[in-house]
């Protein structure tokens, strides 16, 4: 039986969540992930398979390439779209992988965070979970805002 770590019981306290099914599986605590290291260690541990599953993993570069280029939707609006279903869809990599691209691409605070709402909306109360995950992406991700040079 996989037990709930206190961290994400206490997160869905917060949040009004009465979780009373089976067991989740317990997650890290949000201050033990930092994204820039968990998005360069997939990368690394996925190495092996670029090597051994050269088509598969050659066919998912091709998909994700051409999912993601300019078209009747920019690149930007695509990785917001993949960006919400990363949380509600519960999966930190992932999470990782596109709030990088949406730095990338300019993305500001506020559209990042209005696409927050609209996974919010569209995956309850889990996803609201993930939502703090996905603002401490973009905080690890995002420049340091520039300080005006004293007087």
């Amino acid at each position: 039986m996989t037990i709930i770590k206190a961290d994400h019981v206490a997160r869905h306290t917060m949040a009004g969540i009465n979780h009373s099914g089976p067991a989740l599986p317990a997650l890290p605590a949000m201050s033990e992930i930092h994204y820039p290291d968990l998005t360069r260690d997939i990368s690394r541990e996925l190495a092996s398979l670029r090597q051994t599953q050269k088509g598969t993993m050659q066919g998912f570069g091709a998909m994700a390439a051409a999912s993601m280029a300019d078209g009747a939707l920019s690149e930007k609006h695509k990785e917001l779209i993949a960006t919400a279903i990363a949380v509600s869809q519960r999966c930190a990599g992932c999470i990782g992988f596109h709030v990088k691209a949406l730095v990338r691409l300019g993305t500001t605070r506020a559209e990042f965070e209005e696409m927050l709402g609209v996974a919010v909306y569209m995956g309850g109360g889990p996803a609201l979970m993930y939502c703090a995950e996905a603002l401490q992406a973009w905080t690890q991700f995002a420049p340091a805002p520039v300080s005006a040079p004293a007087a």
